[in-house]
């Protein structure tokens, strides 16, 4: 595959060209990357070093002393996007429960209920979350419960 970078300060939008004799998994693996559909994200572990994140692995996103995290199999990724950005790109696999937290639905592993009518989501890894009274609802019929 050959390619050409063009750098112009003088265009006002970006423009991605791909010629191809047909459609491959490359050609759509680059239209992913461009449009922002991608399932993939950069997980940093430290300060040295980062992996990418497939989003089909990771249990939850999370918000910690005001940063975000990825956790997959008890592991947590730190990431430079903000929650809503992660939002927006997301597949239907996803909810959020609160505020600070999204988490995805098919690595739940149960609800608790209190007796005040509060629901705690506990992951497979062991992770917990509460769901808030403003997404309650929300969560519900997306899960099919009904009231």
């Amino acid at each position: 595959m050959k390619y050409k970078t063009i750098i112009d300060p003088d265009i006002d939008d970006e423009i991605v060209l791909i010629y191809a004799r047909e459609r491959t998994q490359k050609v759509d693996k680059i239209e992913k990357i461009v449009s922002g559909a991608s399932n993939e994200l950069i997980g940093y572990e430290d300060n040295n070093s980062f992996r990418l994140l497939d989003a089909n692995d990771i249990e939850c996103f999370f918000i910690e002393d005001n940063k975000l995290f990825a956790g997959i199999n008890n592991k947590r990724y730190l990431l430079k996007q903000r929650l809503y950005t992660i939002e927006g790109i997301l597949n239907d696999d996803f909810i959020k429960i609160n505020q600070s937290c999204i988490v995805n639905i098919k690595k739940i592993e149960r609800f608790e209920v209190s007796f005040s009518g509060s629901l705690l989501v506990v992951m497979k890894s062991g992770y917990k979350d509460y769901v808030s009274r403003r997404q309650m609802k929300f969560v519900k019929e997306r899960l099919g419960i009904k009231k």
